[in-house]
């Protein structure tokens, strides 16, 4: 039993950085925009988050645990919007290709993560000497009183609070995207911009502003990753191919931040099934690292089948918008 807790516990872990991600994704792709700088995005939230924790507690000689989270956490959303809205510059207003721009952006994250990370562990004293410890323990606390139920407590109340505020921002979303007015026009602008500009919808706006949130959104992931799942370390590569696990996720969630959801928490348990399986060699390991991207293809066969229209994803996802052409 204590093995299975653990197993669930961890796959949780796992999940949490997915489903922020994939949260970010699908509120940017419901404006037409497919960000494949996702992953990079991550990278610099989570970078930025520790320097911003890292020169508080190096700055203070006794760091108060609160404010060492609240700058870290300013940092990394300011750091992540700033990603999306360079993103939003050229695919919107310059009208960039989308993809090439994506994967630029992924590249540059994952190297302003890995020289940043470099850079401070030397002033840390030497590579892979970076903690900050005292902020990351704001990062992880429990529950009280609910994480001392027996089984439950350590299944369901026994996480820091960004696990639950991953939960909480997919399921505001979902109410967004189905019960407000400015969720369906953002909505509308991803189906069709040029019925929604012809309505008297501002499809740059809804655009800029849905990749911009969405690039915060994803950039928690990282943080999540760095302050909590590795306590408040960093090393090269440190959140390995979870950016692109979280895009497979939007699939797999069918463009439902509550799908993604339980979605996340599976994909988590996916990534690390290979540790809990007995007997496996160093290639059937490698082979039960790709289940997650196995299950969105099949997913991705299956839905397009059935064909319905809510389980697709945008009319116009990927697709630049020229007003002069409507």
């Amino acid at each position: 039993m204590s093995m299975l807790l653990i197993f669930i516990q961890n796959a949780i872990g796992q999940g949490v950085c997915l489903l922020f991600g994939a949260s970010g994704e699908i509120m940017t792709e419901k404006s037409g925009n497919l960000n494949l700088g996702i992953p990079g995005i991550m990278y610099m939230g989570g970078i930025s988050g520790l320097m911003g924790a890292f020169f508080y507690e190096k700055a203070v000689s006794d760091p108060i645990p609160f404010v060492g989270l609240v700058i870290s956490l300013l940092a990394c959303l300011l750091v992540s919007a700033l990603g999306g809205l360079i993103y939003s510059f050229l695919t919107v207003t310059l009208r960039a290709n989308q993809n090439v721009v994506g994967l630029a952006l992924t590249t540059f994250g994952m190297g302003f993560g890995n020289f940043f990370g470099g850079s401070i562990s030397k002033l840390a004293g030497g590579v892979g000497q970076i903690s900050v410890a005292t902020t990351s323990s704001a990062y992880q606390a429990k529950l009280p009183l609910l994480s001392d139920i027996p089984v439950v407590g350590d299944v369901l109340f026994s996480y820091g609070f960004m696990t639950y505020l991953s939960v909480i921002l997919a399921i505001v979303l979902t109410v967004f995207l189905k019960r407000t007015r400015k969720g369906l026009n953002l909505r509308a602008v991803g189906e069709s911009p040029a019925t929604a500009d012809a309505a008297g919808i501002n499809v740059s706006r809804y655009k800029y502003v849905a990749t911009v949130l969405g690039s915060a959104t994803a950039g928690l992931g990282g943080l999540f990753i760095v302050m909590d799942y590795l306590g408040g370390t960093w090393t090269n590569d440190a959140l390995g191919d979870r950016g692109w696990l979280a895009i497979a996720l939007v699939i797999l969630a069918l463009w439902n931040p509550a799908r993604a959801i339980w979605g996340s928490f599976l994909f988590g348990g996916l990534c690390i099934l290979y540790i809990y399986l007995p007997g496996l060699t160093r290639e059937t390991q490698e082979l039960c690292k790709v289940i997650p991207y196995v299950v969105t293809i099949i997913v991705l066969v299956v839905t397009s089948k059935r064909n319905k229209l809510e389980s697709q994803p945008p009319v116009s996802l990927g697709e630049p918008y020229f007003r002069e052409d409507r």
